[in-house]
């Protein structure tokens, strides 16, 4: 933000001059002076605190002995300084101009005074400098005994310190409330008028609360040289977030084996990043799931994984030797090469199990991945009417009304559609199959919506509510959400028992078998089967009023060669069924990979899947791939025996556990080792969901922060002290760590200033 010199007929500003700005004194007496010689009739009846927050002169207005330079950085005025040298006539030039700073006229008696003021002041200057030249003399002549005396400068490191800790301590409170570090622009605010920016602002406000360490370090220094730059605020936070992330680090490593789960790409200051979660079991038996920083994109796969690997194992030091699964959940056009990284990782990696997350539905997750374009845009189409209805409870009432009109013969339908359109459907396993039962309901409560006469919707909703029920009366989009529907018909009790119960997820893999079956055998008869798809669709279009036809796009691309064979229906099948059908068997392939089904076949060890199986288990068969994690491998087959027997012949009030969690806060569970570490594992895997909500807010608190931050407000630094706003941070360590990596900086600090030119002029 620029400063303004605030002197008559000077039209400097510290963006376009390379001049110190000098805040107007606090001292009562110094800025009545300043006022004066400034000659400023409108600042006559502001306050010193006002003068010193908004006002500036530069240094063209003072005497060169008024002003001291002790390095090429450095840049203050003396105790005493008044400012003398002003241009109180160039104004009477241009008699009609209009004039902001009015010029206050003096009498002949004011003016004389003035003169012997500043005579004086000459005098007293003078004699100051040489004074202090004198002492300088002195001090070299003293030799080496004065420059080993260590207490001023234990005192001077003592405050520099103090004076770091309190920006840390700023900086901090920035991150975990969520304050943006840059304020107003200089768009917004009218010329010649001075806004601090959000740090800046919270640095004054804690100068006014009696901070006396900032207020020596700024109270005489020029202002466009007072507060840290822009580099050394990034520099800073880079440090915050270091320490903060190291808290959370250090218990991953404690906890020896982790496992790595990104979530969809988010726009951070104009450039696309990777959210990274980690899980692991803490000291207190608890699966966490935390927020550990931000990874920015890359376009080749082969980059990005090279990228990913080297900040989790150099930068953020964790041992992917100790990594035992990986999930992405990522957006339709980046499925491809975030599952490119995933495998080049399980080549280096093997036991980095490539899996499903919990957070995330099955078929969700299925049609992220296809490859057509299609389904990409339906799935964005889908998300936008979504987020348009739950912005406006209004727009909700409106379909519910429209639900009710449609579905009078079958109220329970209805009520259950009206339910599902309050939630986020979006996310369901069945949520295509959701869309299709709404589709009617959909087009026309929009419809009614963007040709509505009267003034109960605005424009923005009105012109949202025309253009998504266009994209829905879409004909390529009608067909793609029916086959997309059906194709994920066969896997949708599947996806639904992986997230179910842990007995679920052990029987559910049993029967990835008879899925990957229905879906090849839809395949060998794929004509058939689309056949019956598109008959569908057509009638769905068809009670819709739309008009069935192939693409405009694929039309427009024929030039007027379309061939007459090419019909909606085949086309739709090459581009559409046959592509997603195939992509579909082969990411369950993919996914379910023989290492993951052999680790969810251990879920066994949980005692209520042991009781469903009758006891008759043999977990020893499935548990060779941790055989290297055990304590004791030893010792595995007869400590599952024991561990059987245990349960077996249990009491008749004693409960089976039905979770990992509860097997993991048994009392005698530290009696199996074996059991406690294969238990360990399995409840890092990203399949298995997080028992207890609170030790799994890192992915909540992530979307909250993406929710309720702008994107050019949004900050990596900030994001992370703001989701982990909980962690412990110590302060003295960031400071210690800030004076070693940059010494240079601290040196000049000493004396107020930052180390470069460049930096005093960006923070100006």
């Amino acid at each position: 933000m620029p400063n303004f010199c605030a002197a008559p007929n000077c039209t400097r500003k510290s963006t376009q001059s390379d001049l110190a700005f000098f805040r107007f004194p606090r001292d009562p007496a110094r800025c009545q002076r300043w006022v004066e010689n400034c000659r400023r009739a409108d600042l006559e009846d502001k306050t010193p605190d006002q003068l010193n927050k908004h006002y500036r002169l530069c240094a063209k207005h003072f005497e060169t002995s008024m002003i001291c330079r002790s390095s090429p950085y450095r840049t203050v005025l003396r105790d005493n300084a008044v400012p003398t040298i002003f241009d109180l006539t160039s104004h009477l030039n241009k008699p009609h101009s209009r004039y902001r700073k009015r010029i206050k006229e003096l009498s002949e008696e004011e003016i004389r005074t003035l003169k012997q003021q500043k005579t004086f002041e000459r005098q007293q200057a003078t004699q100051e400098c040489n004074e202090s030249n004198a002492q300088n003399t002195v001090s070299e002549e003293g030799g080496q005994g004065q420059e080993e005396e260590a207490v001023p400068l234990t005192l001077e490191e003592r405050e520099n310190k103090d004076y770091l800790k309190s920006l840390f301590e700023i900086l901090i409170l920035m991150g975990k409330q969520n304050i943006p570090l840059d304020g107003h622009t200089v768009d917004e605010l009218p010329e010649g008028i001075f806004a601090s920016d959000n740090f800046q602002a919270l640095l004054e406000y804690r100068i006014n609360g009696g901070d006396e360490v900032l207020r020596k370090r700024f109270e005489m220094t020029a202002v466009n040289l007072e507060y840290c730059s822009k580099t050394q605020q990034k520099q800073m936070l880079e440090i915050c977030e270091n320490c903060v992330r190291e808290e959370t680090l250090r218990e991953v490593r404690d906890s020896h084996f982790f496992s790595i789960v990104t979530d969809e790409v988010v726009d951070i200051a104009g450039e696309e990043h990777l959210p990274v979660l980690v899980r692991f079991v803490d000291d207190s038996h608890n699966l966490r799931e935390e927020f550990i920083g931000f990874l920015p994109s890359e376009a080749d796969p082969d980059m990005l994984a090279v990228k990913f690997h080297t900040t989790i194992t150099e930068k953020w030091g964790l041992n992917m030797e100790n990594c035992r699964g990986q999930a992405y959940i990522v957006s339709s056009g980046f499925a491809s090469k975030m599952k490119a990284v995933a495998m080049r990782l399980l080549e280096r990696y093997p036991q980095a199990v490539y899996t499903l997350c919990s957070s995330c539905a099955l078929n969700v997750w299925l049609a992220k991945s296809v490859p057509v374009v299609g389904v990409s845009v339906a799935l964005g189409t889908m998300e936008e009417v979504c987020c348009l209805f739950n912005q406006s409870p209004q727009l909700l009432v409106e379909l519910d009304n429209t639900i009710s009109a449609l579905f009078q013969d079958n109220e329970e339908k209805g009520n259950e559609l009206k339910q599902i359109c309050r939630s986020q459907w979006t996310g369901r396993h069945d949520t295509f199959e959701v869309l299709v039962d709404l589709m009617q309901a959909l087009v026309l409560c929009l419809d009614a919506v963007s040709s509505d006469s009267t003034v109960r919707w605005n424009n923005f909703i009105a012109g949202r509510a025309f253009v998504l029920c266009s994209a829905l009366t879409d004909f390529d989009f009608i067909v793609t959400i029916v086959i997309m529907k059906n194709v994920l018909s066969f896997t949708r009790a599947f996806g639904r028992n992986l997230q179910g119960q842990t007995s679920d997820v052990f029987f559910a893999a049993g029967s990835l078998t008879a899925v990957l079956h229905s879906l090849n055998e839809v395949m060998e008869h794929i004509e058939v089967y689309h056949e019956f798809w598109f008959e569908e669709a057509t009638n769905l279009a068809t009670k819709l009023d739309v008009q069935i036809k192939l693409p405009g796009k694929f039309r427009r691309a024929q030039q007027g060669n379309l061939d007459p064979d090419i019909t909606s229906e085949n086309y739709y099948k090459e581009i559409l069924s046959v592509p997603t059908v195939e992509h579909i068997i082969q990411e369950l392939k993919d996914i379910f990979s023989e290492q993951h089904l052999k680790a969810l076949k251990c879920l066994s060890l949980v005692p209520s899947v042991m009781g469903q199986l009758k006891f008759n288990t043999s977990e020893e068969h499935h548990a060779d791939m941790f055989k290297n994690d055990l304590p004791n491998p030893d010792t595995l087959s007869a400590e599952l025996h024991c561990w059987r027997i245990k349960w077996k012949h249990r009491g008749k009030d004693i409960e089976l556990p039905a979770t990992i969690y509860e097997a993991l806060h048994l009392p005698d569970i530290k009696f199996f080792p074996n059991v406690y570490a294969l238990l360990k594992v399995l409840c890092i895997l990203p399949l298995m969901k997080v028992e207890n909500e609170k030790y799994g807010i890192g992915r909540k608190r992530l979307k909250a922060y993406l929710k309720n931050t702008l994107t050019e407000h949004r900050s990596s630094n900030l994001a992370l002290l703001n989701i982990n706003f909980d962690i412990k941070h110590d302060l003295d360590l960031m400071v210690d760590t800030y004076i070693k990596l940059y010494p240079d900086k601290v040196e000049f600090q000493e004396d107020g200033i930052p180390p470069n030119n460049s930096e005093v002029t960006e923070n100006a």
